[in-house]
């Protein structure tokens, strides 16, 4: 079982980020500050769940986190300062937005910028020691998650309700028969050989 948090006895908020590595989309960061001595055994990393119990534990972490929120960067903001800085964007976003301010952060990864004057500690796969960074992990990636759902309805042929913006065949294939579309990372290499596209921004949703 995970240890509830990296600094014991203090107001710690855990920060995960999803969507680092997609084609398209927004990158979104969530903080969660959790009860002391918080026990979840279904807690962990989001990568490692299955999507139903995800949305599971999403509903329970909304419900007893002494606060939470979720920061977004859009595809704008990533080109603009690349993924890197957006996804830490994202952290500080979320953590403007909680309720309560933390006395320390606890950061999945090895890569943050201080925020204000609250100390932090990074974690490699933190996300799979700490329940307030698995907490995280998962309210970066359901939220996210349901973020593509609603943009695949606009753009079924790029197939993101499955594959959620991640390079998968059968969203290279799209891209390469389409195009990209305004949700696309355009710094990103969209295709394996880099051919320059056209942005569709008129693209019909459901092309004859």
């Amino acid at each position: 079982m995970l240890i509830t948090q990296v600094k014991p006895g203090v107001l710690e908020a855990g920060c995960d980020e999803a969507g680092r590595g997609c084609l398209a989309g927004p990158v979104y960061a969530a903080a969660v500050i959790l009860p002391f001595n918080y026990t979840n055994k279904w807690l962990d990393d989001s990568k490692k769940i299955s999507e139903k119990v995800r949305n599971e534990l999403r509903l329970e972490i909304e419900s007893v986190a002494v606060s939470w929120a979720v920061g977004i960067c859009n595809p704008r903001e990533i080109e603009k300062i690349n993924i890197l800085h957006a996804s830490i964007l994202a952290m500080h976003k979320a953590l403007d937005l909680l309720n309560i301010e933390p006395a320390h952060i606890a950061v999945d990864g090895n890569k943050f910028k201080p925020y204000k004057n609250i100390k932090h500690q990074t974690v490699v796969k933190g996300d799979g020691k700490y329940l307030n960074i698995a907490a995280a992990s998962i309210l970066a990636k359901t939220h996210r998650d349901e973020c593509m759902q609603d943009l695949h309805q606009e753009f079924p042929v790029y197939d993101w309700n499955k594959n959620k913006g991640y390079p998968t065949k059968a969203h290279r294939a799209a891209i390469r028969e389409y195009g990209s579309t305004d949700h696309h990372r355009k710094t990103f290499r969209l295709l394996p050989e880099q051919l320059m596209l056209f942005d569709k921004k008129d693209f019909p949703p459901n092309p004859e």
